[in-house]
C-alpha cells in the first residue's frame, strides 16, 4: 500500500498568466505558496477475488473491469496516461472541500500519479509530476485550467514561478529567514464562504475575454516581481505586500463578471473595514476561500467582523508532494 500526501496552494500574484494560451506569447509568472492543507491518496493493488477490477472511492463509490467505466476523470485519464494494467484500490481524503479556490484537483492529480509510480517501484522527480499533471489536466482530461497548481503542488514552499512553455516552467524559491517567514505568514487569514463552483467555467470566461484584458493580465504578471522586491524589504514591506493584493484584487475582478459577486464584495468590504489591508478570492473566483492580509494586533477584530465565515487557520509548507507510507505487498 502507497499513501501520498500533497498540499493545497494559495496563490498571491499572477493568477491568469499561467495559461498557456497566454505564456505562449507573453509569458507568465506567478507568487503562491503552499499550506499544510493536504489531499491524501491511498493506493493498493486490488486483489483477485473481486468481481471487478477497479474500485475508486471519493465523494462517491466506483467500481468498474476498465478504464473507461471510470467516471472520475483524474483518475481515468491518469490511469489510462500510465498504462496502469493491474486491478487497483484508490482513495481519497482531503483537509479541505474541492471546488474552493485552493488547487486541490490539481493536488489530487499530482498525488495520484505520485503514489502510482510508487506502487510500481519508482521514484518521480518533482519537475516530473509537474509537467505530467498538467498533460493529464489539460491534453487527456482538456480541462481550462492553467499551469500553477501543479507546479506548486508538486514542488511545495512559497515560490516565484514562471512559464515559458510547457516544458519550460522555472521554480525560484522565495528565501527568507525563519523568523521572518513565519512573521509573514503570521499576517494572513483565510475565510471559507460557504460556496463552491466549477473553476473551469469561471477560467473559460477569462480566456475568452484575454485579448481585451491584456492591459490586466500584463500588470498581474509584472506585481510578480514587484511583490518579491517589497519582500526582499522584510518586514519593512509587509503592509505594501498587503496594499499590492489589493490592487491586485481589483484588477482580477476586471477579468471575469464571474469573479466576484455582492456577496463576496460585501465580505471583502467589510475585511477592509475591520483591518485587512489587502486580499483576494482564491483560484478562479466565484466563491471558495477569500484570503486577506491584516497585521496581526488586527486579527481577532477581523475574525469578529467576519464570524458568519469559517475562519481556517493554516501555515505554510515547504515539502510539495510527499510519499508518507508505502509497504510492498503480495497479491
Amino acid at each position: 500500500m502507497v499513501i501520498s500526501r500533497t498540499p493545497t496552494r494559495i496563490s498571491f500574484f499572477g493568477g491568469g498568466t499561467d495559461f498557456p494560451e497566454w505564456y505562449r506569447e507573453n509569458g507568465g509568472a506567478v507568487l503562491s505558496t503552499t499550506i499544510n492543507k493536504y489531499c491524501y491518496i491511498s493506493c493498493r493493488l486490488l486483489p483477485p477475488f473481486f468481481d471487478y477490477k477497479h474500485r475508486i472511492v471519493y465523494s462517491k463509490q466506483e467500481i468498474a473491469n476498465d478504464i473507461d467505466e471510470i467516471v472520475h476523470p483524474s483518475v481515468r485519464e491518469t490511469l489510462r496516461y500510465m498504462n496502469f494494467t493491474e486491478g487497483v484500490s484508490i482513495e481519497y481524503d482531503g483537509d479541505l472541500p474541492a471546488q474552493s479556490g485552493l488547487g486541490s484537483s490539481s493536488a489530487f492529480t499530482v498525488g495520484l500519479l505520485h503514489a502510482l509510480y510508487a506502487l510500481s517501484g519508482k521514484m518521480v522527480a518533482k519537475r516530473r509530476l509537474a509537467i505530467e499533471a498538467i498533460h493529464v489536466e489539460q491534453e487527456m482530461i482538456k480541462e481550462k485550467v492553467g499551469c500553477q497548481d501543479q507546479v506548486a503542488a508538486a514542488f511545495g514552499g512559497l515560490n516565484r514561478i514562471e512559464f515559458k512553455s510547457e516544458r519550460s516552467i522555472e521554480v525560484h524559491p522565495v528565501v527568507m529567514s525563519g523568523d521572518l517567514f513565519r512573521r509573514f505568514q503570521d499576517h494572513f487569514m483565510l475565510f471559507f464562504t460557504g460556496v463552491t463552483r466549477i473553476a473551469s467555467r469561471i477560467e473559460s470566461d477569462k480566456m475568452a475575454n484575454m485579448e481585451e484584458r491584456k492591459t490586466e493580465l500584463k500588470v498581474i504578471c509584472e506585481m510578480v516581481e514587484e511583490a518579491c522586491r517589497i519582500l526582499d524589504k522584510g518586514e519593512n514591506g509587509f503592509n505594501d505586500f498587503g496594499k499590492l493584493l489589493n490592487e491586485c484584487w481589483r484588477l482580477k475582478k476586471q477579468l471575469s463578471e464571474k469573479v466576484s459577486n455582492p456577496y463576496i464584495d460585501t465580505i471583502y468590504e467589510t475585511a477592509l473595514k475591520n483591518g485587512a489591508i489587502g486580499g483576494k478570492i482564491l483560484g478562479a473566483g466565484g466563491g471558495g476561500f477569500i484570503l486577506f492580509f491584516v497585521s496581526p494586533e488586527d486579527r481577532e477584530g477581523l475574525r469578529q467582523s467576519l464570524n458568519f465565515l469559517l475562519h481556517v487557520p493554516f501555515h505554510f509548507e515547504t515539502l510539495g508532494s510527499q510519499i508518507v507510507y508505502y509497504t510492498e505487498e503480495s497479491v
